[in-house]
């Protein structure tokens, strides 16, 4: 113990093939370094513990803790308890890279369980983020998935059997629903084929399974376990991967009931797709997480768009159910009512975010609402139960598409009276003025593309739509304040440049179609061509539909330091775009991530930044999550990836009431400069600083940060390691 903190070391084995580097190749086991601030030991009388059971806190995906122990007053004491690092790294073998680190862990009965970005499935302490056991299911091995995202999984799901008290922790793999004992991690034998169920089985065509996968965690009810899916969007032919969602007997793995998000002939919604186009397009499938009135035992589906995204020649029509809010009886999988908020897509527009289930005061009474946010900026209120609209929906008309054989949707709906999340649309006004030169290139790429109002369309020129293909809002979606009304959302200001992937008659687009062309909406590598910032945190107070506070979020520290840049007077916050989400609490706190290389508490009265913690070169790439355990409160985020040096970060108030512990900088002499560019690479600097390792032990952890692709060279190893044991030393450098 060295300033009342605890480093302990925890073998995690990684599965890759040898790596060369500097010094040695004992590369095959990484040193995972957990750190744990110790905890305050139990009182009588203290508060009680309290889960985040579910991700997103609860079943209707509030993202509200109401654990108050940090609050406005006190954030300012808040400080690293510990961080677990996940190991994963790139697989030759495979031809795999682990992706951006997204998960939010549950926490259950004392543990905390997550998923890692190659789905592996790991149970944490939850007071000092030591490993109790994993579970690998080897998604690699079929090799890189196809999906824009790569390898990430954002959650896992728990079931406890009402007959024998046993605890189940559900993973959706790729194609394989997995079902494990929380206490041991051990497949359950009685699931499906001893524990695990092939998701393939009773689709509508035969799907390879190498071009399905799934990103979000299951959600349960009662005996139930229910599943979306994910598929690669780039990837565009016929009958792809259909979009079924499928509810599974928690005990068995019998598939219960299906609910097909393209209508088979006859059902419902059918009409809607022309010339029988429902009986070969897939996608339209719910790869967002899905929601639940448990009491009621209604379903939420956001569903996505349809194949492909952006050309509907080869399915003509409004496309019922595709970007729509589907409800539906949790228990038979039947349809209770939907409502489609975007007719006849070309956008990527799907419904990208879990619809928030919230109780508001609307026209003097307290309704048990549903709220769908949208990529395009906007906020859709329905009546849980019946869903009919809070607020008016207006059918508004559209640009019309200039793409031959697209018959683009004359009206698109458009809700009356709730402020959008974020400016829409482009026009000239819009074309950054950073500096006049970058001014007018913003200008010359805006003249040569079509632009215009929210719902353009793609055009064989290209379109600039805005927002863009992460939003507005994406999948981390609103965290809600009962007890003010309000929802709270970290939304993207960031557009895209999209073109119509034409298909032939079969419905097939070659592999590398124009949306993969490399063409963007930037100038001189990454300066967007609008103007900053590029990401917010909005506050809506949804009693009366209206904006309390927006505030630009984060930053972008390579734009910032961009040599076009050099000596502009910037923003203060550029924007930091992302797709992850924020929660918030009864303490008056919006604890943010969203992609800034940074973790916030941010004032939910003002907005104001009340505390942030830098990690690095890490992104937070997480939707957070917080947890009381034996009288102390921590918030836990994942940061990091694509590739190397993702990490589960925990932070509690600190040990040492009324000290503010700020992360702390190296001492000088010869090495800081070094130390701090070779261990950012993989981790928050902070771990450095709080750590006391012997010699074997530090040249033990730079070796493993170069077997994560951290760049040492031989000279560099000799300088970090002696500089980290001369000021972080244990036993005299030995």
């Amino acid at each position: 113990m060295v300033g009342g903190l605890e480093a302990r070391e925890v073998s995690c084995q990684v599965r890759g093939s040898a790596w060369s580097g500097a010094r040695t190749a004992a590369s095959l086991c990484c040193l995972a370094v957990v750190f744990a601030i110790p905890v305050w030991a139990t009182k009588a009388g203290q508060p009680a513990d309290r889960d985040w059971p579910y991700y997103g806190g609860d079943q209707g995906g509030l993202k509200y803790s109401s654990v108050a122990d940090i609050n406005r007053s006190n954030v300012g004491q808040l400080a690293l308890a510990w961080g677990w690092h996940t190991g994963e790294e790139p697989l030759p073998q495979y031809a795999t890279s682990p992706g951006m680190f997204e998960a939010t862990p549950v926490m259950v009965a004392g543990v905390l369980y997550l998923s890692t970005p190659y789905n592996r499935v790991v149970a944490l302490d939850p007071e000092s983020g030591h490993e109790r056991w994993s579970y690998d299911p080897k998604a690699y091995v079929a090799g890189q998935v196809p999906n824009g995202t790569g390898f990430v999984h954002r959650g896992v799901a728990v079931w406890r059997d009402a007959r024998t008290r046993a605890l189940r922790v559900l993973l959706n793999s790729r194609d394989r629903l997995i079902e494990l004992d929380a206490q041991s991690g051990q497949l359950v034998p009685e699931f499906g084929d001893h524990g695990i169920v092939n998701l393939l089985d009773g689709l509508q065509w035969p799907v390879d399974p190498t071009r399905y996968t799934n990103t979000s965690p299951p959600i349960v009810f009662g005996d139930l376990v229910i599943v979306g899916n994910g598929v690669a969007d780039r990837l565009i032919y016929r009958r792809d991967p259909p979009g079924d969602v499928r509810a599974y007997d928690a005990r068995t793995g019998r598939r219960v009931w299906s609910f097909h998000t393209v209508p088979h002939d006859g059902e419902t919604g059918s009409e809607t797709w022309s010339n029988g186009a429902n009986r070969y397009t897939g996608h339209t499938n719910v790869w967002a997480p899905m929601t639940l009135d448990e009491r009621r035992g209604l379903l939420y589906l956001p569903v996505s768009t349809p194949s492909n995204d952006f050309y509907g020649g080869n399915r003509l029509g409004a496309n019922v159910f595709a970007d729509s809010l589907v409800c539906l009886d949790a228990k038979s999988g039947v349809r209770r009512w939907h409502r489609q908020l975007v007719h006849h897509g070309l956008w990527d527009y799907d419904m990208p975010a879990p619809p928030s289930l919230v109780t508001l005061q609307h026209g003097g009474r307290r309704v048990d609402a549903v709220v769908q946010l949208t990529k395009q900026g906007f906020v859709f209120v329905f009546d849980r139960v019946s869903g009919r609209p809070l607020w008016p929906i207006e059918e508004r008309p559209v640009p019309v598409s200039d793409v031959p054989g697209e018959q683009a949707w004359a009206t698109q709906p458009v809700p009356v009276g709730l402020p959008p999340l974020v400016p829409q649309g482009v026009s000239l006004d819009d074309a950054t003025d950073l500096t006049p030169e970058l001014h007018a290139a913003a200008l010359e790429i805006l003249n040569r593309v079509r632009i215009g109002p929210v719902f353009t369309p793609p055009s064989m020129k290209g379109t600039a739509i805005r927002p863009g293909l992460l939003g507005g809002a994406d999948w981390g979606g609103g965290a809600f304040d009962p007890a003010g009304g309000i929802l709270y959302v970290k939304v993207n200001d960031d557009p895209a440049l999209v073109y119509p992937d034409l298909t032939d008659a079969q419905g097939n687009v070659p592999e590398a179609g124009p949306n993969d062309s490399g063409e963007s909406l930037f100038i001189r590598h990454r300066i967007p061509v609008l103007k900053p910032p590029y990401a917010y945190l909005d506050a809506i107070d949804l009693n009366h539909g209206r904006m309390v506070w927006q505030k630009p979020f984060g930053d972008n520290p390579a734009l910032r330091k961009h040599p076009a840049l050099a000596g502009v007077a910037l923003p203060p916050q550029l924007g930091a775009v992302g797709p992850a989400g924020v929660i918030v609490t009864a303490g008056g706190l919006v604890f943010a991530g969203g992609g800034d290389h940074a973790l916030h508490a941010v004032d939910a009265r003002t907005g104001q930044d009340l505390w942030t913690y830098s990690t690095g070169e890490l992104k937070t790439n997480g939707t957070p999550m917080t947890y009381r355990m034996r009288g102390r409160q921590y918030v836990v985020i994942a940061a990091g990836g694509p590739g190397t040096g993702a990490t589960l970060l925990a932070f509690a108030l600190s040990t040492t009431p009324g000290v503010v512990q700020a992360p702390p900088s190296l001492p000088g002499g010869q090495g800081p400069v070094d130390v701090e560019r070779a261990c950012s690479q993989c981790h928050s600097f902070e771990i450095v600083a709080r750590s006391r390792h012997t010699r074997k032990q530090w040249e033990a952890q730079i070796d493993s940060m170069i077997a994560k692709g951290a760049r040492i060279s031989d000279e560099d190893f000799d300088v970090v390691a002696d500089y980290l044991v001369s000021h972080f030393g244990l036993d005299g450098g030995r």
